[in-house]
């Protein structure tokens, strides 16, 4: 079985300790001999195998994801493990939280796992051209970039809003969990930025709130005045900026299309993408600027910037890129 390991997870692996890289090399080895050792993720065809720091110098303990098909695997995810050394009932209890939680996943997954098996891939992809063009040309805003978050994490935010996470969405976030903005501006068109776990459960709290208030004076109103400020299956993904959501874009986990919110009604409504094509798009405007024609995007120093937004006082250190 060939085993291949992205190029973005080998440079994790060696942020992570020097003893990450040798680690991981070891771990392919195993899984050429053993593809299926993995835990199932809850996202069809990716597995999640944990490594033991302890048996490697320098290397905290880690979570493995990687995506395995008929002829060959791929390494896709990598991060440090939350805990290190749990005793034998720790143990124990987590085994049997992982048993539920597999159990629950399974009885969850989509009616046609080989579309989702190609979503997953399709989502990878996209966003590993999008971050392999920040890497090299926005240092900046790579750096600002977050780790990606563990299937766990994802879990508790899906139980906490009460809303069965799409698959595209939960693989975007196994990639990266959130955009703090490089030098205050978000990657994406517009200068938008993707929106940290944490602020999509607390948001989408704050939206179900208000529609509850609204929901007790429709009962009195007409049904053309009626006022629907957020339906339960809308979940915020992308705010106006890092840590401004007076706007912003959500998906519907119904329909799986992209939609737009806004604090002053401007603008809302359907954008007909899915969370696929707006990726794909972004990447194909950064590897072919001249035939962007959503937004144009430019340098600021080591920070990438969409002109659509840029603040007026900056304009003249703006760099569109040529291409």
């Amino acid at each position: 079985m060939k085993v291949e390991i992205q190029p973005d997870v080998r440079d994790i692996a060696a942020q992570l300790g020097a003893g990450v890289p040798y680690a991981l090399k070891v771990l392919a080895g195993q899984l050429a001999d053993d593809p299926g050792m993995g835990r199932p993720s809850g996202l069809p065809g990716i597995l999640t195998v944990m490594v033991d720091g302890d048996m490697f110098e320098d290397c905290p303990d880690l979570s493995v994801g990687y995506i395995r098909e008929p002829d060959r695997i791929e390494i896709r995810f990598l991060r440090a493990a939350p805990f290190s050394g749990p005793s034998a009932d720790a143990q124990e209890q987590e085994q049997e939280q992982e048993q539920e939680q597999e159990q629950e996943q399974e009885r969850d997954q989509p009616a046609d796992p080989a579309a989702a098996a190609l979503t997953v891939r399709e989502v990878a992809d996209a966003w590993r051209r999008i971050t392999g063009w920040l890497k090299r040309n926005a240092p900046d805003s790579y750096a600002a970039l977050r780790a990606g978050a563990g299937p766990a994490a994802i879990a508790a935010l899906e139980a906490d809003v009460g809303v069965q996470i799409p698959v595209e969405l939960q693989v975007l976030w196994l990639l990266t969990a959130g955009d703090d903005g490089g030098d205050g501006w978000g990657c994406l068109p517009g200068n938008w930025a993707l929106m940290p776990l944490d602020s999509v459960a607390s948001f989408y709290r704050l939206k179900m709130d208000a529609q509850a208030y609204e929901d007790a004076r429709n009962a009195d109103r007409s049904e053309d005045d009626r006022i629907t400020v957020w339906k339960a299956q809308w979940i915020p993904v992308v705010s106006v900026g890092p840590g401004d959501s007076t706007s912003g874009l959500y998906l519907d986990a119904a329909s799986g299309y992209l939609g737009r919110w806004s604090r002053y009604n401007e603008g809302a409504g359907e954008v007909l993408d899915t969370l696929v094509t707006y990726l794909e798009e972004v990447a194909d405007m950064l590897e072919a600027p001249a035939l962007a024609t959503r937004d144009r995007p430019g340098l600021i120093g080591g920070a990438l910037v969409w002109v659509s937004s840029i603040d007026p006082a900056q304009e003249d250190r703006w760099q569109p890129l040529a291409g």
